[in-house]
């Protein structure tokens, strides 16, 4: 039978935060509804979650390099969606900083460089301390990121890693899932779309 998600194909963007544990169940999410899914983490992610596990759910390379699939024969520009393929992208967890970064247009690595060039419907799904969710510069940076167009995903309050109590926990991988299958349900596939 399939999925929800058949022949359509995320990016799902992993940033250094405590949650990124939780991408691992969303990436079997997505998979599970059929969805082709490339995983791109920043350095940071990779000290909470090995890439090697998104490999293991995905069946494909895991991504955390912007210039390493030249040297090793893949594509030189992984961070462009020159064909329009992409169906969606996903950031969870999106911590302060890649808020911040995408916010401000700042493309350093290859997730914030991506977030940068595609042209497919955006999810970020912030996750961290409530002190840094409530301060004013994040308040704003997630208001520009909604004036871009893209769809915010929580948070939710809860208990946080910190042992404090808050709004600012990442929302559950099957939340973000039904959201993500609303938006795409609706739309064409990325192939199908007019200059696409």
């Amino acid at each position: 039978m399939a999925g929800r998600l058949s022949d359509r194909t995320v990016v799902l963007g992993v940033s250094g935060g405590i949650a990124a544990y939780k991408a691992c169940e969303l990436a079997r999410l997505l998979v599970r509804e059929g969805a082709s899914v490339y995983v791109v983490m920043t350095e940071n992610a990779t000290r909470f979650v090995a890439p090697l596990s998104f490999e293991a759910i995905t069946g494909r390379p895991c991504r955390t390099d912007m210039f390493g699939g030249a040297s090793s024969g893949g594509d030189p520009y992984p961070h462009l969606d020159r064909s329009g393929e992409l169906d969606a992208l996903v950031i969870a967890p999106a911590t302060a900083n890649i808020i911040a970064r995408m916010a401000a247009g700042i493309a350093d690595d290859l997730l914030s460089t991506l977030a940068l060039s595609v042209t497919c419907p955006v999810f970020v799904c912030p996750a961290m301390n409530h002190r840094m969710y409530r301060h004013p510069a994040t308040s704003r940076n997630i208001g520009t990121l909604r004036s871009f167009g893209h769809r915010i995903l929580g948070p939710e309050e809860g208990e946080l890693a910190c042992g404090e109590s808050g709004a600012g926990r990442m929302l559950e991988p099957a939340r973000i899932l039904e959201a993500i299958v609303a938006e795409l349900v609706a739309r064409p596939r990325a192939g199908n779309r007019p200059g696409g």
